[in-house]
């Protein structure tokens, strides 16, 4: 395969630094393809893109190149929530049984809407052995956790719910509007983020769409990283079913509704989503979230270990609340990063909205050598 690192797009002298970092993503961190983009204050000021969309066919990276973004999708999802939540639909206190009265199966009467976005709600995975087929029946498979008894009493500490989620945040909003999430994101999110936001991805643009390359065969289970053997907890969560990292170039998934983990999406679509929560006032990117409800849902509703990911964890409804300080020095920064390497990011005190996306899958869920590069360089261009 022959490089394609000549970088397109545009970068604001200011970061400078941060265009050589994510070169350098390609000379040394092993990146096929991928885009970063920037907005501060409802202006984008980077936007750059490199590599291959796909090496078989050598189609160069582009700038509406998508990305299925894995978790990263969770931050979106969240976002719907947000909007719904300041169009008066729900309240982050009310009950999920107040909308969906099946949910209260197995002796979830008390689960709210927040402990359900906040990964509390104690239905991290599936307890009856699954296959990767059920994901694609986004409602039946949350009919399933709407019975199911919880893997541990609700509101006692978090439990990442990494693909679960996405089926009952669907359910949700189904149940508030008649539409699935994927309508929701297509109504509110795509065109006004610049056709660069999705759940699954629509057949009018395959074309977009970037392919996965997996890393060192890692499988779903690796996403913990650990000495001694997954817990029974841990192995029903990621292990139920065991699923690699390139599933998503299938027709099959990219067609689901898969709300925690099938979004496609483009650095400028992220990065302009993000931007309009850090700077909600702005009038050039206003945001669809009033300021209110952003405080509710970026307020930490649990912290400590989590039971999937054993590490320490802030969630608020849907978003991750800097924990481990993933987006830089700002305590109040918010976002989501997905399985492989992707993540986008607002920080309110710099107004600004940064994302990454990529197509070689990386091995490390904290810590990617390119994410670390990035968000690093991001904020020394600040000092």
């Amino acid at each position: 395969m022959s490089t394609n690192t000549e970088l397109s797009g545009y970068c604001d002298s200011k970061f400078e630094p941060l265009r050589q970092a994510f070169l350098e993503n390609f000379h040394s961190r092993g990146e096929i393809g991928g885009a970063i983009a920037l907005q501060i204050d409802g202006e984008h000021v980077v936007s750059l893109w490199a590599g291959w969309q796909d090496t078989k066919s050598m189609t160069p990276w582009a700038e509406n190149t998508l990305t299925n973004v894995y978790s990263t999708t969770k931050g979106v999802a969240a976002t719907i929530i947000a909007i719904l939540v300041s169009e008066g639909r729900l309240r982050y206190e009310d009950k999920v049984v107040d909308y969906w009265p099946e949910f209260a199966g197995g002796g979830k009467e008390s689960v709210t809407v927040a402990m359900l976005m906040s990964h509390q709600a104690g239905l991290s995975g599936f307890r009856e052995p699954i296959s990767v087929e059920s994901f694609y029946d986004s409602r039946a498979a949350a009919a399933t956790l709407a019975s199911m008894t919880p893997l541990w009493t609700p509101g006692e500490g978090c439990g990442y719910h990494p693909i679960s989620i996405g089926f009952m945040v669907d359910e949700l909003c189904h149940r508030l509007t008649g539409k699935s999430i994927r309508d929701l994101v297509q109504a509110h999110l795509a065109e006004r983020y610049h056709h660069g936001i999705y759940i699954g991805c629509p057949q009018s643009e395959q074309h977009r769409a970037a392919t996965l390359y997996r890393s060192q065969g890692l499988d779903s289970t690796d996403v913990v990283e650990q000495e001694q053997e997954l817990t029974e907890l841990q192995m029903i969560a990621l292990g139920n079913p065991v699923f690699d990292q390139e599933l998503p170039n299938t027709p099959e998934w990219r067609s689901a509704v898969i709300a925690s983990a099938n979004g496609f999406a483009s650095a400028q679509g992220l990065s302009a989503l993000y931007g309009s929560l850090a700077a909600p006032d702005n009038s050039d990117n206003p945001s669809l979230v009033t300021r209110d409800v952003l405080q509710q849902c970026c307020t930490p509703q649990v912290e400590g270990t989590d039971k999937t990911l054993a590490v320490d964890a802030r969630w608020g409804c849907g978003y991750l609340v800097n924990s481990l300080g993933l987006y830089g020095p700002s305590e109040c920064a918010f976002g989501h990063s997905g399985w492989g390497g992707s993540f986008a990011f607002a920080d309110p005190e710099k107004s600004i909205g940064f994302a990454y996306v990529m197509n070689q899958m990386g091995e490390k869920l904290i810590g990617d050598p390119r994410n670390v590069a990035l968000i690093d360089t991001l904020y020394q261009c600040f000092d």
